[in-house]
């Protein structure tokens, strides 16, 4: 801990609560470890200009003044969650497509209903999505999708921080990936920094790779993340095999993708463990730039995949985040509920009771999300410089006491209702359960009068056919 110091009055003091911390500069240890995780009771946060400016008890800020004060105790303090990988306007279409394989949920559904989005439609989705995170304990989400000014304008409005990419395909010309790029060099740093920004080539099945290796060769002018599905399913890892001899992760790394920053969402197919012919791992062992994945393991439950193999990434120090994916195949946006379903499908999957821990779920959860949304050096922890991103959390409820272990506590037993207060920059968005940044009514009246059109499929039309053998050439 550090003392505050004496001097003209602080934007923010909580006071009085237990403080969620990693070791000493915050970065945690290599991906997959606990990374010094700790609880420390009885502290106090002080917030300056957005950011944390110390870490120290309640006595010793007891007279320092401040413009805003929360008292605390009984609560948790912990770094807002990061959803890594979410396309938020999709919550206009959450339950219209359930029990279906990914071809009939795409081609049948989907991409059919994405012909109509509006530009409202999408600024109405993407609002009650931000309202809905910041329920939940989430202060930082990465986006891609479209009309991202749309979304860009409700990140504003919402308080929160985003990483946002416009989405493109090879069918759309060189104006898709042009149109991306415009986007993320326009948008970077809006938001009074809040926003930052990435290109966003939708998959490797429809981007072909001529356009993943302008896209990686942009990236690299430009100092831009590129945000990618890829590797989805063992099945779409299989049809890329046989129609151009690589795997997704070959076909990135053959673009030159794997040698700037990239986030990969998913990966549940990557090839490892079965022969030397097709080793993603040893692919992703030969990265030269920030690589990371996103996992969400709620839709690949329903779509009846594995699940993205952390343990084996983790060993080659790649980090992996959290995240919901969009509301359309997962339901909710609701971090929270990644947080425990990663750490036990993990566990089944890996045969292993001792594999990831509440602590390494923690770490998934905030450093490691931290990074692969680049911000590795702004947010997901709570010390001294970093951006005052946090949540307060109310775990006096019946279904978390007592409380033995804080980390099981918060992992599994918790849930996005106990999150109380949602602080981004050191702004309170919302206060004990009440948004103070978003009129939920307001969105959701205005939303329901267009849904009829918006989820038309009479028309015959898709903005892309679902064929996970395309995309290259």
């Amino acid at each position: 801990m550090t003392t505050a110091p004496q001097s003209r009055p602080a934007d923010l003091v909580i006071t009085g609560c237990t403080t969620l911390t990693h070791d000493e500069d915050g970065s945690g240890a290599t991906a997959g470890a606990a990374a010094g995780i700790g609880f420390v009771d009885n502290s106090a946060i002080v917030v300056r200009d957005g950011v944390i400016e110390s870490i120290t008890t309640p006595e010793a800020v007891a007279d320092l003044p401040a413009v805003e004060r929360i008292d605390a105790r009984g609560l948790l303090a912990m770094p807002g969650l990061i959803n890594c990988h979410t396309h938020t306007p999709m919550v206009a279409l959450r339950g219209i497509a359930e029990d279906l394989p990914i071809e009939e949920w795409f081609n049948d559904w989907i991409w059919p209903i994405e012909t109509n989005l509006t530009d409202r439609d999408v600024e109405l989705g993407a609002l009650l999505a931000c309202a809905e995170m910041i329920r939940g304990g989430v202060t930082t989400f990465a986006d891609h999708y479209f009309a991202m000014d749309k979304v860009a304008a409700a990140t504003e409005v919402s308080g929160l921080r985003a990483n946002l990419g416009w989405g493109y395909f090879s069918s759309e010309g060189a104006a898709g990936r042009e149109r991306s790029l415009d986007f993320a060099l326009r948008l970077r740093g809006a938001a009074g920094g809040r926003i930052t920004t990435s290109l966003a080539p939708h998959a490797p099945y429809t981007v072909n790779d001529a356009d993943l290796a302008a896209t990686a060769e942009l990236a690299r002018e430009n100092g831009l993340l590129v945000h990618i599905h890829a590797a989805e399913n063992k099945e779409q890892t299989a049809a890329s095999i046989a129609a151009t001899g690589r795997t997704p992760i070959e076909t990135l790394h053959r673009a030159g993708l794997l040698d700037v920053d990239l986030l990969v969402a998913h990966g549940t197919g990557l090839a490892h463990g079965t022969g030397p012919a097709h080793d993603d791992l040893a692919v992703l062992g030969r990265r030269t730039g920030r690589v990371a994945f996103a996992t969400a393991p709620k839709g690949y439950l329903k779509f009846g995949w594995d699940t993205t193999p952390l343990r084996a990434l983790a060993s080659i120090g790649v980090p992996v985040g959290l995240a919901t994916d969009g509301a359309a195949s997962n339901n909710t946006l609701d971090v929270w509920e990644s947080m425990t379903l990663t750490a036990l499908t993990q566990k089944s999957t890996e045969r292993d009771p001792a594999w990831l821990t509440a602590r390494q779920a923690l770490h998934h959860a905030t450093t490691q999300s931290a990074r692969a949304v680049g911000l590795g050096d702004r947010i997901g922890a709570l010390a001294p410089g970093r951006r005052a991103d946090l949540i307060l959390v109310d775990l006096t409820g019946p279904h978390t006491q007592p409380v033995h272990d804080h980390a099981a506590t918060l992992v599994l037993s918790a849930r996005s209702a106990d999150v109380l207060t949602t602080i981004v920059d050191g702004k309170v968005l919302m206060r004990d359960r009440r948004l103070l940044t978003l009129d939920v009514p307001g969105i959701v009246e205005e939303l329901h009068p267009r849904l009829a059109a918006l989820t038309d499929r009479g028309h015959g039309r898709r903005i892309q056919d679902y064929d996970p053998a395309a995309g290259s050439s």
